[in-house]
Parts: structure tokens; sequence; C-alpha cells
């Protein structure tokens, strides 16, 4: 019977207690634009003249593009440069591998030089 009565009297408390929400935090300082309301006017009629939407979910920036090189040229670069990246994405980020390769031109600047 006491048990009965404890575990009761402990949900009548935690449910007697009060929850509140934290007020919501308003940022004070104003906002200030970086462009004229005409030349973000200007950027939408252009857009409507185009017939893009670049919010739209359907919006796909990369339709109309047309690469520079060919796959195999890209593959071909990305081979050559697979052993660099493995070791800058190893565990160590690249530490050991730019220690073995000291003095060789890797594209890469250390800070402590």
């Amino acid at each position: 019977m006491n048990r009965n009565f404890a575990l009761i009297a402990v949900f009548a408390a935690t449910a007697a207690t009060s929850a509140f929400a934290d007020d919501i935090t308003i940022d004070p300082t104003p906002f200030v634009s970086t462009r004229a309301r005409a030349e973000v006017q200007a950027e939408l009629a252009q857009y409507k003249q185009e017939g893009v939407n670049p919010w739209s979910i359907s919006y796909n920036p990369l339709k109309y593009f047309h690469s520079a090189k060919s796959r195999d040229e890209v593959q071909q670069e990305f081979v050559a440069s697979r052993e660099l990246v493995h070791a800058m994405n190893g565990e160590d980020s690249g530490s050991s591998w730019l220690a073995a390769h000291r003095g060789q031109e890797t594209g890469t600047s250390l800070a402590s030089r």
C-alpha cells in the first residue's frame, strides 16, 4: 500500500511541474541588402524572359552544360592524381605522404613553410 502511494505521489509531482518552451530569439540587427531593388527586379525579369526559375525544384543548371574535355581525358587525370587523393584522405590527412615527398612539387603548401 505504501509503495503504491509513493508511486502515485511521484507521478503526481512530475505531472504537476510545468514545462516551458524557450522564448523565440529575435535577431536585433537589421537586414541590410547588398543589392538594389532594381537589380533584383531586373534579374527576376531576365529569368521570366528566359523561362528559367532557379528556385524551382525541377531547375537543372547543368541542362545545357558541355564539357571541354573528353571522358578519357578526365579519367586519365583522375588516375594520375589517385595516389595523392588517397594519401590526403587517409587517416593522417596526408602527413606521412607529405613527409615522404618533401621537396617535390605537390601543389599543396604547408603552414610551417
